[in-house]
């Protein structure tokens, strides 16, 4: 549902869908525009991935700046919806994206809010081939649209530091994902400008888990998101039959 980059063998950005989402980039702020799906779904992604980085860095979430010292990598980052929240929670945020328009729209918000976030046009490959590494790398609506999901992977998952973690969000290969992530909400309900999603980049959360396994990135548990549309707000749940979270950590390198 968002943004994209990357992967070298062959590169996985995909030129199509990087021109959707720039052509759209002037409204990644505006809650009520053409990302709206993302602002209303913001607040629970934000919550799994606090929780989960708290946890899994031993950290209280509840403190003012928890994830102080701690560095995250943001794929895909858009206009930077996660990368200053995160930022405000203490994080060292670099924020990565490979439609420049996104970047510009990233960096100019930023600097209104004061949050000093590194923003740049990148690819996960390029960031590996520099040898970088993150304590978290987020993987937020991004796999979807690469053109080579099993590289993109293999780059986010070189990305990781040891003892680190990664956090993706995706849309399940399901007949309900059709449905509602494509039918309903591109073509009846138009929360989404036609054509945003294909089904077959869709992923199911055994093959994320397949695509990781190799690089040495194991899931640790699984959520999936749903709409409720008496309250109009998106909550966590059991069923993973269309949006789904992924919690997954680098396992420590022997001694």
């Amino acid at each position: 549902m968002s943004h994209f980059v990357e992967s070298e063998e062959p590169s996985s950005v995909d030129p199509q869908e990087v021109a959707n989402f720039e052509a759209m980039a002037d409204a990644w702020w505006d809650p009520k525009g053409k990302f709206r799906p993302l602002h209303q779904i913001n607040p629970v992604r934000l919550g799994f991935i606090r929780d989960h980085l708290a946890s899994h860095f031993g950290r209280d979430p509840l403190q003012p700046r928890p994830f102080q010292g701690l560095s995250v990598l943001d794929i895909g980052c858009g206009g930077g919806l996660l990368s200053e929240p995160l930022a405000r929670l203490g994080a060292s945020v670099t924020g990565i994206d490979f439609g420049e328009r996104n970047i510009e729209i990233a960096q100019q918000h930023a600097e209104r809010m004061g949050l000093p976030i590194h923003y740049r046009v990148a690819t996960a490959e390029e960031l590996e081939a520099e040898g970088q590494s993150f304590d978290a790398v987020l993987n937020m609506e991004v796999v979807e649209h690469v053109a080579n999901p099993a590289g993109f992977l293999k780059s986010c998952a070189a990305l990781v530091k040891p003892d680190g973690a990664m956090v993706v969000a995706t849309l399940n290969r399901t007949i309900k994902a059709y449905l509602l992530a494509i039918v309903g909400a591109e073509y009846v309900l138009r929360w989404l400008p036609r054509g945003t999603h294909h089904w077959q980049k869709f992923l199911q959360p055994s093959e994320v888990a397949d695509y990781l396994r190799p690089h040495g990135i194991a899931l640790q548990d699984l959520s999936g998101i749903r709409y409720d549309p008496l309250q109009d707000a998106w909550r966590l749940s059991r069923h993973m039959d269309v949006n789904y979270l992924a919690f997954a950590t680098r396992e420590s390198l022997p001694s």
